[in-house]
């Protein structure tokens, strides 16, 4: 038994993309996708961190400001920002001006910004399982919050200094961002742009 829903369109889903019309959207064209690039990796980490503790709706709503609020995720952009940017981003009513994931959000744009390109985009990608070792889900109860890959990969990334990202931060970024594909087994989204 599938828990896969049909949407509007009689088409099925996973029924947490049939909430709103934005998690329609996103469900459709951009979780479970593979997305490359340190500046676009970059972005997808600082919208998982800030999303610990809150509704994935809360951020894509805001998505926009955040990336108006900094710089557009480019990492030496980021980088660069000064204490009146904290300060900025801490008043700016279009982001979640959480201290701790600001703060978090800077310091990883500053160690980031002295790694090689593409270091970021290999070393996360490096962590995709096999898909051929990840039957894909009937049920949501199948899809783990966490996995020894998302563990490895949040201990590695915290031995490079970067914050803020745990084992379950990591796994939600691995599905955000198609290192994992957790449409179910019988939703209209699965095997798109496969890894």
């Amino acid at each position: 038994m599938s828990d896969a829903l049909p949407a509007a369109d009689g088409r099925l889903r996973c029924p947490w993309g049939l909430s709103t019309e934005d998690y329609l959207v996103y469900h459709d064209t951009e979780w479970g996708r593979p997305v490359h690039g340190d500046d676009a990796l970059f972005e997808r980490l600082c919208l998982e961190a800030f999303q610990s503790g809150l509704s994935w709706l809360t951020i894509l709503r805001r998505r926009e400001g955040f990336r108006r609020a900094f710089s557009g995720f480019g990492i030496p952009a980021v980088a660069r920002f000064t204490d009146a940017d904290r300060e900025r981003l801490l008043a700016d009513p279009g982001i979640i001006r959480n201290r701790a994931k600001i703060d978090a959000t800077l310091a990883n744009a500053k160690v980031l910004a002295g790694w090689e390109a593409g270091e970021l985009d290999a070393l996360i990608w490096s962590y995709a399982p096999d898909p051929a070792d990840r039957p894909a889900p009937r049920a949501l109860s199948d899809v783990p919050a966490v996995t020894p890959e998302s563990t490895a990969l949040a201990k590695e990334l915290k031995k490079r200094s970067i914050r803020f990202v745990g084992p379950t931060t990591a796994y939600a970024l691995m599905q955000a961002c198609g290192l994992v594909d957790d449409h179910l087994a019988d939703c209209v989204a699965r095997g798109r742009d496969s890894p």
